[in-house]
């Protein structure tokens, strides 16, 4: 029908590409960082697993697993950067960006099972405590906190920029105050027979795990089953589109995560009356420019006339959603 004004090749290219140019990070820096903050993390977690063996020290054997979960974290944030840019195929239409949610579901998932074993060993160690080199503990941790501060520090200049490298600073600046708590452990152990200190360090960290376990596991469910991302809200979307000159409502409106850092939607318009309807291009336009500001930078836009029954709408509740 002449009314059915799709987007075009050129408002999709506006769409995709023209958006949020001034916060876009320098992507071979970010790739660089992260790939200093995967090798030295890999090499830290191998130094303290060694020495948690070496001293039968539970807390460093549960902090060598949270900064492999640091390594986890970063390798899925460079995955999702390099898959970005990664082009669509006749196969994959949408690029390979889903591949980074996947990723994140099936690390959450590994790590829940890491936890329950580490509870597990700590409650059986706090009722028959081992004795544990304090000095050590304290010293490797140590260089845990400088490892994990430095790595932070390399994301620091783009954190606000994008919310995969701010995850990733945050997680390793907390994991730099979990490694003070193991610190904490060692130096009282070398002055006292405090053993059980050693599993309570360690159940400590292991619900620090779990605190970002959840958060990820929620997160990832929620983008595989194609819910609307969390910073992202349905109803002040819906406003923005309502808010367009020459736009009386909206339906079909569906939010979803193409990645672990884009967004995408498609939704009807109903116009008023035929000028508007003539205007279509600029509507949309207006409608995307208007959602990218709330942090949807795909928008596919079909416009419909108020005179149109639009054959499926009954019954559709997302276009209700308030």
């Amino acid at each position: 029908m002449a009314h059915h004004h799709r987007d075009d090749d050129e408002h999709h290219r506006h769409s995709h590409h023209g958006h949020g140019h001034h916060h876009e990070i320098d992507v071979s820096r970010t790739s660089r960082a992260f790939v200093v903050g995967i090798v030295l993390n890999v090499v830290f977690v191998a130094v303290e697993a060694a020495a948690g063996f070496v001293t039968g020290s539970l807390a460093l054997l549960t902090d060598a697993g949270h900064n492999l979960a640091d390594v986890a974290s970063l390798v899925i944030a460079l995955l999702a950067l390099k898959l970005a840019a990664a082009k669509p195929s006749a196969r994959y239409t949408y690029g390979y960006r889903k591949a980074t949610i996947l990723a994140a579901l099936v690390n959450a998932v590994i790590l829940l099972a890491a936890i329950g074993g580490i509870v597990y060993e700590a409650v059986e160690r706090m009722f028959t405590p081992v004795s544990v080199e304090g000095g050590v503990v304290a010293v490797v941790a140590g260089v845990g906190i400088a490892i994990n501060a430095v790595t932070a520090m390399l994301f620091f200049r783009d954190k606000d920029k994008d919310l995969n490298v701010k995850g990733a600073y945050l997680h390793l600046a907390a994991d730099a105050l979990v490694s003070v708590g193991v610190v904490v452990a060692g130096v009282v152990m070398t002055f006292t027979a405090w053993y059980w200190l050693d599993s309570a360090i360690s159940m400590a960290v292991a619900v620090v795990i779990f605190v970002g376990t959840w958060s990820l596991l929620k997160d990832s469910v929620r983008l595989s089953l194609d819910g609307v991302p969390q910073n992202v809200s349905v109803g002040a979307v819906r406003e923005k589109i309502l808010a367009v000159a020459g736009v009386v409502d909206v339906h079909h409106l569906h939010i979803w995560g193409l990645s672990t850092t884009q967004a995408a939607l498609t939704c009807h318009v109903v116009l008023c009356d035929e000028a508007s309807l003539a205007e279509a291009s600029r509507i949309k336009a207006d409608i995307r420019a208007a959602v990218r500001q709330l942090g949807v930078q795909h928008a596919t836009v079909e416009v419909e006339p108020r005179s149109e029954k639009c054959g499926d709408s009954e019954g559709d509740s997302c276009g209700k959603i308030q």
